[in-house]
């Protein structure tokens, strides 16, 4: 098993964890991520109560499927439940994010779901952002909510908490983390002076299908 970790991907963690920070997708100790490795499973994670600032690739923990730590001299984050729930049901999927995001997490507080109110959420994200059950956290009622909520999209905001953005690769995560708290800040301010205008389902789709076979380069 040893020669199957990856200094790479602990580094990616590692890195991550600060972006989060930087971008005011999280604060202080709180929120947490995790990588996939395709190749072996392993899912490398943050340890626990370590501010981001000070995380060091040795620090990161790898977990297998099953939750056992295979390295690492860390505790791996409390909510390593909630990580391999979502890796385990979604084999499509390579990086998890649970941020702290300031805005989404008024939504999560009204225990409200957020539309699609801009095109970046529509491509990206899709109809909504639904808000799952709520559950205490590190718990693995939390996991099985979240993953409910979740199904084959790529955001969970979970009530009075956070949210949980998924991607194929970490970079595909933060694009869908820093999506979702842009769009619910615009809400925010819509709602506070009329009734913002939700983008139509059938929009979201012609969109999504944009996203997928003509945005960008080819080849």
């Amino acid at each position: 098993m040893q020669n199957q970790i990856r200094e790479e991907f602990k580094r990616a963690v590692a890195d991550g964890g600060r972006a989060l920070v930087a971008r005011g997708l999280t604060v202080g100790t709180w929120g947490n991520l995790s990588i996939r490795d395709p190749a072996s499973g392993l899912v490398y994670i943050k340890p626990s109560g370590m501010p981001y600032e000070t995380i060091e690739p040795e620090d990161i923990v790898v977990l297998d499927a099953a939750g056992r730590v295979v390295d690492g001299k860390r505790k791996p984050s409390v909510e390593f439940h909630l990580h391999l729930a979502i890796l385990n049901a979604r084999p499509d999927l390579a990086a998890v994010l649970h941020t702290h995001p300031l805005y989404s997490s008024v939504f999560g507080a009204l225990g409200e779901e957020i539309p699609a109110i801009s095109e970046d959420f529509a491509q990206l994200i899709g109809e909504r952002a639904p808000c799952s059950v709520y559950a205490l956290p590190g718990t693995e009622e939390l996991a099985r909510n979240v993953v409910a909520a979740l199904g084959a999209g790529r955001v969970v905001i979970l009530p009075n908490h956070g949210a949980v953005c998924v991607g194929k690769s970490l970079d595909d995560a933060m694009n869908v983390a820093a999506v979702l708290e842009k769009t619910a800040h615009i809400y925010l301010l819509a709602r506070s002076i009329g009734t913002p205008r939700v983008i139509d389902a059938r929009d979201v789709a012609l969109m999504q299908d944009f996203m997928r076979n003509d945005y960008g380069q080819r080849g």
